[in-house]
């Protein structure tokens, strides 16, 4: 299995950073609807469509793309065990897993925008909006720097 992965290796890594884009991709939209489902009156057509989108978003594209970034991710380390022994991977990873735990907060923030429960303004979203962008600095950086 080994061999195979490491013949692929390339691969793997050029779809780990297609998925990961597609996730980040849907991690900086997400937010934003948020923004506008926020200001938009309970059980209008502009509230309804945004629950579609919410929806269809984390679950078409946010939630198979971050699942696919973490397998590929781990096939990678898998293939190359001694990434583990560096510093910056233990750091990039601990980013992933806020990233993770932002994932999740959105995707409970969906479910109480589909309920209609929603009580957080619009600013509370506009701030939570940049939380995936500062995370991905970071782990962008850690990966190509490699700094320690």
């Amino acid at each position: 299995m080994s061999g195979f992965l490491e013949a692929h290796y390339l691969w793997i890594k050029a779809f780990h950073i297609i998925t990961v884009m597609a996730w980040m991709a849907g991690m900086l939209y997400l937010p934003r609807l948020y923004v506008y489902h926020a200001d938009a009156p309970r059980g209008s057509d502009a509230a309804e469509t945004f629950k579609v989108m919410e929806r269809r978003l984390l679950r078409i594209i946010i939630n198979p793309a971050m699942i696919a970034a973490w397998i590929l991710g781990g096939l990678m380390i898998w293939t190359h065990p001694a990434l583990l022994q560096e510093g910056w991977l233990h750091a990039k990873l601990g980013c992933l897993v806020l990233m993770q735990v932002v994932h999740a907060l959105f995707a409970r923030w969906r479910r109480v925008f589909a309920r209609d429960e929603n009580t957080r303004p619009a600013r509370f979203y506009r701030y939570w909006n940049e939380a995936p962008t500062l995370l991905l600095i970071v782990i962008v950086i850690l990966a190509v720097t490699k700094p320690f």
